[in-house]
């Protein structure tokens, strides 16, 4: 199921979901504008962990800023255009109704928060790992966390691919950030230890962290659970 629209209205303009992506657009343009160098420039800003957590050491060239900042340089890169456009959807579908929960300083702060959480999500099953960890998807799945605790039963217009045709339906968020969390699982117990790919690790401990740390980065007199706010039946 591929997110389009939710049926969600909020508040106040989304300023940092707004900000989050323009930066990460702008980080992967930067990027691929590297050329062959791009490979260097995720060595030196992306996570990884026997550097993070164990002894090994970037050559000095490459050790471009100290490893505990890469957990934050890390959530602005991406591996590809597939990569950047599919988080930057799901940021923009679910995260302005959580800034809105929260105020502005409030989310950036959350989004900080659970794309670290991911990071060592990811990371401390297998610290020994040499391989870069780069994405907005731990950060992003904190998001759905939040946004699943708080609005369950607002309405996702969603893409449902079927052959070559895809298939649009309007379903409650419970069930489609259920199914997405679902499908986390299943990729983690399938996936090999140590091989490169998506980090299913990471997207299960934001998701989990979002939900943890959303009681308490909700503006008061913001409820859980709450009503869906507008209906297409």
């Amino acid at each position: 199921m591929i997110p389009l629209h939710d049926d969600n209205p909020t508040d106040v303009p989304p300023v940092f979901t707004i900000l989050l992506i323009a930066a990460c657009v702008l980080v992967f343009l930067w990027q691929i504008s590297l050329g062959k160098a791009q490979e260097r420039a995720i060595l030196a800003l992306g996570v990884i962990p026997s550097i993070l957590l164990g002894e090994r050491r970037l050559s000095p060239e490459l050790a471009l800023v100290p490893p505990e900042l890469t957990i934050l340089t890390s959530m602005f890169l991406h591996g590809g255009w597939m990569h950047l456009i599919g988080n930057m959807l799901y940021l923009w579908v679910f995260g302005n109704n959580v800034e809105d929960a929260m105020g502005h300083l409030r989310f950036l702060v959350f989004y900080g928060l659970c794309g670290a959480a991911a990071v060592f999500a990811q990371a401390l099953p297998n610290p020994a790992s040499t391989i870069p960890m780069i994405g907005a998807s731990g950060a992003i799945s904190g998001v759905l966390g939040g946004y699943l605790l708080l609005y369950p039963h607002a309405r996702v217009l969603v893409g449902i691919p079927l052959g070559f045709i895809i298939h649009t339906a309007r379903l409650p968020a419970l069930w489609v950030l259920g199914f997405w969390f679902l499908l986390q699982i299943i990729n983690t117990l399938l996936a090999g230890k140590g091989q490169g790919g998506v980090a299913w690790g990471a997207h299960i401990g934001g998701f989990i962290a979002g939900m943890l740390l959303l009681p308490l980065f909700r503006r008061r007199g913001v409820g859980l659970f709450q009503p869906a706010r507008r209906n297409y039946d």
